[in-house]
């Protein structure tokens, strides 16, 4: 960036044989004894620069052997080209400013324990591992709200502190709002997208989501993020046609321009780039067939557990969209299938590898009585749905929509063994710190 007086690491290629100034922290240092090698990060790559005494200076020369990990520092020198280099670039460093030390940093090449790692979590994003990870995550955002604008959705942000449930009662968050009434902590923005949907045509919301289930497996969080579109005139065929079309753009920006981290976290990039449209696609009633015929004691009407989920998946190279799950499966909202109303018009996208559901979404319930009897039927308070039924009585239309959870996204596209490393402060059962 020019006008700054520095520049940062990842524009070092337009300056080689120019002297620049870095701003950073010490990632790392060795010496040869006439010579200091420090491996500078600011952010946005690593960068080695060489120190001799010649050109710092003794005494300059003697702090720099002794800077502390996590040392804030400005440094001066020329850019050469050099492939063995991170990055393929070096500094020939004529001057040194320690900005501000750093002394007896707690996470060291050692191995640590992850309850160690997670208590530190503040500095264990700065770690390569760590930071490729966040860097996925960003990318993965920014192609998910691209994809949609260019497809005209509307952003359309929904509430955080909501007076009902949207996806059962369990594992609601509850708070006290000024001592007058409940309130919670939303478990989703769909029910707001849809009055957005009814508004503008197409509609996404992106935001946390909050899910009070006591559950310590590595696909759950009880704080995560979802991107959530929804579109009027919208069916499930054309739901699931989007979900496709949405999937194949993030893996193939992330694959783009995240290259580099993926490599840093040794992922097999094969795996991705075979994700292509079509997706395959099977009903419940499939996916029940093949879990009984590999001797899984799951009977129709069952949900898939995550144990069903990766059996299903593991038949495939790619995500794969199951159908047309049994309403009792399905929250309230979910529309019934004509031709078997045992059916609701929904689907799940499984991620390949055992990761899990990615994203799930249907057609919603668009007829007003039929929403209202299952309010009733959930035992569900009528009264907090009131403004949720008026969408049904005041111009109502078939529509759809889908969430999709970026933690578990990112899981898969990393190679990501559990979703606490997928987010920046990761929210469980046993963990509110840091």
């Amino acid at each position: 960036m020019q006008g700054m007086g520095w520049v940062y690491i990842d524009q070092l290629g337009r300056h080689v044989g120019e002297e620049v100034t870095l701003k950073g922290w010490l990632y790392h240092r060795r010496s040869s004894g006439k010579i200091h090698f420090l491996l500078l990060r600011d952010g946005t790559g690593i960068c080695q620069c060489v120190a001799s005494r010649a050109e710092l200076g003794a005494e300059t020369f003697e702090m720099a052997d002794h800077l502390g990990q996590e040392s804030a520092l400005e440094i001066t020198g020329t850019v050469r080209e050099d492939r063995r280099a991170p990055g393929g670039y070096e500094l020939s460093m004529r001057a040194l400013r320690l900005i501000s030390p750093a002394a007896d940093y707690p996470i060291t090449p050692k191995e640590h324990g992850v309850a160690f790692l997670l208590d530190h979590r503040h500095l264990w994003v700065r770690s390569s591992r760590q930071h490729a990870i966040l860097r996925v995550r960003a990318e993965v955002e920014a192609a998910a709200r691209e994809f949609l604008e260019q497809r005209g959705f509307v952003l359309f942000d929904s509430p955080i502190l909501t007076p009902s449930a949207c996806e059962g009662t369990t594992n609601l968050f509850e708070i006290d709002y000024f001592g007058e009434r409940k309130a919670y902590l939303t478990q989703s923005g769909q029910l707001y997208a849809e009055a957005g949907a009814l508004a503008f045509g197409k509609v996404y919301c992106f935001g946390p989501t909050f899910r009070a289930e006591k559950s310590k497996t590595r696909r759950h969080l009880t704080e995560f993020w979802m991107v959530e579109p929804e579109a009027a005139f919208f069916e499930l065929a054309e739901d699931m046609d989007l979900a496709e079309d949405f999937v194949v753009h993030i893996v193939a920006r992330v694959l783009e321009r995240r290259r580099a981290q993926l490599q840093t976290l040794e992922r097999d990039l094969t795996k991705l780039e075979c994700v292509v449209r079509p997706f395959p696609r099977i009903s419940y009633d499939e996916a029940i067939a093949k879990l009984q015929a590999r001797g899984f004691p799951i009977k129709w009407g069952d949900d898939l557990g995550g144990d069903e989920e990766t059996a299903v998946s593991e038949e495939f190279d790619r995500p794969v969209i199951i159908h047309r799950y049994p309403t009792q499966c399905k929250a309230f909202y979910m529309k019934q299938d004509p031709a078997r109303p045992e059916l609701a018009l929904c689907m799940d996208m499984l991620a390949p590898e055992g990761y899990g559901e990615i994203i799930g979404g249907g057609q919603r319930e668009d007829d007003y009585e039929t929403l209202r009897a299952k309010i009733e039927h959930h035992q569900l308070p009528l009264d907090a749905f009131k403004w949720y039924l008026d969408l049904r009585r005041y111009g109502s239309v078939p529509h759809a929509g889908f969430g999709m959870g970026i933690e578990r996204m990112v899981c898969w596209l990393c190679g990501v063994h559990h979703v606490r490393e997928a987010i920046p402060f990761p929210r469980m059962m046993e963990r509110l710190e840091p």
